[in-house]
């Protein structure tokens, strides 16, 4: 696994191109938080020789789905993703593991994709800025989804936008993160860009998508997760595993 930033940076940029270096810019916390999910991967122990097996939920261009792929070396990674077009792209950047058999594709909805799978088949459920895009109603029955298709002691993985409690705290943050855009954007004269960006930003902080941390680790709670563990804040974002008991 490539721990090194640099490295890390310079070796995605090869293979995603132009959409790693596009949102490194944009938003560099989703990428890095992309490398934070790989790395939570690579740490988990396998106690079986057998294939590792891993759902990766909104696999988008590929960027995080590379990360998962370079963090185990015995793995294969369902990537979902119902967005055609970004799906497309990273079916094209990542055919080599395609063709390894190490990575296959789905194309449905998270919720369907998760109830397609057997009960307690999967290793590892990992995610990278997801689960936030979610309806709170869908997304109780995804975090649902996952605990079942765990195997005991399996992990969910996940990278994203855990709002604060302190919803001062997080408004002065998401204010900061908006001219964070602004600069950025209108330097290159990507106004498209902005404007998707903050039509999206809306979407994620309206009540009935906003992923606050309190009411999310209270989720995994009451879906039977244990050992819930939220690290490596930094501003809006946040990751964190959660294990399925092995009883």
């Amino acid at each position: 696994m490539i721990t090194n930033k640099a490295q890390y940076d310079a070796v995605f940029s090869g293979v995603i191109g132009q959409d790693y270096e596009m949102l490194n810019l944009i938003c560099p916390l989703a990428t890095e938080m992309s490398r934070l999910v790989g790395l939570a991967v690579s740490d988990y122990q396998h106690e079986s020789e057998s294939t590792l097996s891993i759902v990766e939920l909104g696999g988008g261009t590929g960027i995080t789905t590379l990360s998962l792929l370079n963090a185990k070396d015995n793995a294969h990674i369902i990537s979902v993703d119902n967005e055609p077009v970004m799906q497309n792209q990273a079916k094209k950047n990542l055919q080599r593991w395609v063709s390894e058999e190490k990575l296959s594709f789905c194309s449905d909805d998270a919720l369907t994709a998760l109830k397609n799978q057997p009960t307690a088949s999967i290793d590892i459920v990992a995610s990278a800025y997801t689960l936030h895009n979610f309806l709170a109603d869908y997304r109780e029955g995804v975090v649902s989804e996952i605990f079942r298709v765990l195997k005991p002691g399996g992990v969910l993985i996940n990278g994203d936008r855990y709002a604060l409690d302190d919803i001062s705290e997080h408004t002065r943050l998401v204010q900061k993160e908006v001219t964070g855009y602004f600069n950025v954007l209108t330097n290159i004269n990507r106004l498209d860009l902005l404007e998707h960006w903050i039509v999206h930003l809306f979407s994620d902080e309206s009540e009935n998508h906003v992923m606050r941390e309190t009411v999310a680790l209270s989720q995994l709670r009451n879906a039977g997760f244990f050992d819930i563990k939220l690290s490596h804040r930094n501003e809006v974002n946040a990751l964190i595993t959660a294990i399925k008991p092995r009883t």
